[in-house]
C-alpha cells in the first residue's frame, strides 16, 4: 500500500477530504436524525411540521427534512448564501428560497431575516417549527435593534474580519446589534414545542454561539437541540480511511485556533519530521488583514504558510480548506501544497514572501496552479487540514 501512495498523494488527499465531507454532509445528517428515535417537538402523531432554515448548509439540510418527514414537511424557508442552493429544492412543496449575503450583510439580510422573524411567529396552533442551522446564519439573515444601521452592521462585520477576531468573540458583537439572534427569534414561538439541529463550526459547538445563537435558547422555551455534525466527524473520517489503508495517523485531539500562518508552518514542521505518515486537525484559524488585503481567505493563507515551511521537503503534500467550500471572501475552499509549491509560485510570476505579509495568498496559490475548488458543498463545520508524508 506504501509504494502505490507514491504516484497520488494529492488524489488521495481530495479522496480523503470527499469522504469527510460525506461524513458531516447537511442532508444525510438531518436524514438521519430525523429517522432516528422520536425527538420532542416532531412526535410520530403526523402533525405538520414548518422547516426554517438558515446557514450555509441550509439547502442540502432541508433536503433531508424534506426525505425524511415526507407529506408532514408542509412548507419551508430556506436563507443560504448566494449559489449555495440545490437545484432539488426549488422543486419541493411548500419550499421558499433565499439566496442572501455572506460573509458582509447587506439588505438581503435584513430582508431575509425580516421574512424569518414573521413566519416564526405566525405559526398555526398544530404546526411544529424545525430549525435547521448552520454557519454562515450571523450574516445571512438579520433584524437589527432600534437605531442601528445597514452600515454599521456591515462595518462591524468588516472590522471583525479584519481583526482575525475567533468565533465566539464576533458572534457575541453580532448579537448585541440583534433583535433575531442571541434567543430573540425563539421567544416569538411563545413556549411552542419544537426541534433545533446544527451543524456546528464553532467551539464547544454551543448552540448559543452557532449563528449567533439565532436558535440559541432562552428562558422557559421547549426547543429540543440538537448538534448533529462536528468537525470531529470529518476528522475521525479521514483517520478511518487512512488507518485502514495501513497508514500510521495522528489526530489532533484539540480543534485547532490562532493565527493562520504560524499554525501552517507548524503543520508543516510536524509533517516534515515524518513521525506519522498522515496528520489531521480540525478547527478554525484566523488572519489579521493588512490595509488594501489581497485575495484569499484563512485556508490559503495557512497553507501558503505551510508551503513556504515545506520548500524543498519532498514527498510531503498539505491539504487546507473549508468544509463548506468558500474560504473567506473567495470561491475557493483553500489549497494543496507540497515541496514544490513555493518554486512553482516564483516561476509563475508571484512573491511568496510578498503575498504572505498582504494576506494575498490566493494570488500565489493561483500561480503555483495549488488552488483548491470544490463549489457549495452542502455543509459547514470548520476547517480541515490533512496532511499526507509519502514514504521516498
Amino acid at each position: 500500500m506504501k509504494g502505490s501512495l507514491q504516484p497520488r498523494p494529492r488524489a488521495l488527499l481530495l479522496d480523503w477530504f470527499s469522504r469527510a465531507l460525506r461524513a458531516v454532509d447537511g442532508r444525510a445528517c438531518v436524514r438521519a436524525a430525523l429517522a432516528g428515535e422520536a425527538l420532542p417537538g416532531v412526535a410520530a402523531d403526523g402533525g405538520p411540521v414548518v422547516a426554517f432554515a438558515v446557514g450555509k448548509a441550509a439547502s442540502r439540510m432541508v433536503l433531508g427534512a424534506y426525505d425524511a418527514l415526507g407529506a408532514r414537511l408542509t412548507r419551508s424557508l430556506v436563507i443560504t448564501k448566494a449559489g449555495h442552493v440545490d437545484a432539488e429544492l426549488r422543486t419541493c412543496r411548500g419550499a421558499t428560497v433565499i439566496e442572501s449575503a455572506h460573509p458582509v450583510p447587506d439588505a438581503r439580510s435584513l430582508a431575509a431575516g425580516a421574512q424569518l422573524l414573521a413566519e416564526a411567529g405566525n405559526l398555526a396552533s398544530n404546526e411544529t417549527p424545525l430549525f435547521l442551522v448552520s454557519g454562515g446564519a450571523s450574516s445571512l439573515a438579520e433584524v437589527l435593534r432600534a437605531g442601528v444601521t445597514l452600515a454599521e452592521l456591515a462595518a462591524l462585520n468588516q472590522a471583525l474580519l479584519a481583526d482575525g477576531a475567533g468565533i465566539e468573540a464576533m458572534n457575541a458583537r453580532r448579537r448585541a446589534l440583534s433583535q433575531l439572534k442571541g434567543g430573540a427569534l425563539i421567544e416569538r414561538l411563545g413556549g411552542r414545542e419544537g426541534l433545533a439541529l446544527f451543524l456546528s463550526d464553532v467551539p464547544l459547538d454551543d448552540p448559543a454561539v452557532i449563528g449567533s445563537g439565532i436558535a440559541g435558547p432562552v428562558p422557559g422555551d421547549r426547543l429540543c437541540r440538537r448538534v448533529i455534525a462536528n468537525i470531529e466527524q470529518a476528522v475521525e473520517s479521514v483517520r478511518e480511511v487512512a488507518s485502514a489503508a495501513g497508514l500510521r495517523v495522528r489526530v489532533g485531539h484539540e480543534r485547532f485556533a490562532g493565527d493562520a500562518a504560524m499554525l501552517g508552518t507548524r503543520f508543516a514542521t510536524e509533517l516534515a519530521a515524518r513521525e506519522v505518515e498522515v496528520l489531521v486537525f480540525g478547527g478554525e484559524s484566523t488572519v489579521c488583514l493588512p490595509q488594501a488585503a489581497g485575495r484569499g481567505g484563512r485556508n490559503q493563507h495557512l497553507a501558503l504558510a505551510a508551503a513556504r515551511a515545506l520548500r524543498g521537503e519532498a514527498g510531503l503534500t498539505l491539504l487546507a480548506a473549508g468544509t463548506d467550500g468558500t474560504d473567506g471572501p473567495t470561491q475557493d475552499a483553500g489549497a494543496i501544497v507540497d515541496g514544490d509549491t513555493w518554486q512553482r509560485i516564483a516561476d509563475g510570476g508571484s512573491d511568496g514572501e510578498d503575498c504572505l505579509a498582504r494576506a494575498d495568498a490566493g494570488t500565489a496559490l493561483e500561480a503555483a496552479g495549488d488552488l483548491l475548488c470544490t463549489g457549495a458543498t452542502g455543509t459547514n463545520v470548520g476547517d480541515l487540514v490533512i496532511g499526507l508524508a509519502r514514504v521516498v
